[in-house]
């Protein structure tokens, strides 16, 4: 429990634990006990909890954005190339608190579909909570290059995911790739390793 948490009460107390599960529990029980529901919509109940409990309007979009501007860090990882492999994404606002950490087991994919994936599951969230910056941050030269329009795409099964986060990029009012070096990207990393272990 951090000092600042035990300084919350009544409403924000309740608000505050049901965020916190939200970024920081695989909330693997709860799916598995609700087969209907996938992670985004587990959230999306999850913070309509929240807004609930103090006193919001209810609806399943907030009146004003929670983060109108994110970090979000994205990786793929293929134990092999093909090989069987996992997406994942981590969203950070801007002091540094983590928003959601996601992953997603692809089954045999190739490093370079991975790394797409990671990238469209981070954007799909941002674009859930309304956030309207985004701070791109992945290891994956060639795509961000892609992306840039330095490179061209070539490959049939990365066309359709380069075209989506097109799409999705589009959404925001300001996008910002930063390529960075693999042990500056942990944490996206660890969630699309995480993502193949225990099959997200």
């Amino acid at each position: 429990m951090t000092p600042k948490s035990k300084l919350l009460t009544g409403k924000a107390l309740s608000s505050a634990v049901l965020r916190f599960l939200a970024r920081e529990e695989p909330l693997v029980a709860t799916l598995g006990a609700f087969p209907q529901l996938d992670r985004a919509r587990l959230l999306r109940i999850l913070e309509k909890a929240a807004m609930m409990t103090e006193g919001g309007n209810g609806h399943d979009e907030p009146a004003e954005p929670a983060f109108s501007r994110v970090r979000l860090y994205s990786d793929g990882a293929a134990r092999g190339n093909p090989g069987l492999a996992g997406a994942g994404a981590v969203l950070v606002e801007p002091s540094g608190q983590v928003v959601d950490r996601i992953g997603k087991f692809l089954g045999k994919q190739t490093n370079n579909y991975a790394e797409y994936m990671g990238l469209l599951l981070g954007l799909r969230r941002a674009r859930e909570l309304s956030v309207r910056e985004v701070e791109v941050f992945a290891d994956s030269e060639l795509m961000l290059r892609q992306l840039g329009g330095r490179y061209q795409v070539k490959s049939a099964s990365l066309r359709p995911l380069y075209e989506e986060a097109l799409v999705l990029l589009n959404d925001f009012e300001r996008v910002k790739f930063v390529h960075v070096p693999r042990e500056m990207n942990r944490a996206a990393d660890e969630m699309s390793n995480r993502a193949i272990d225990e099959r997200l």
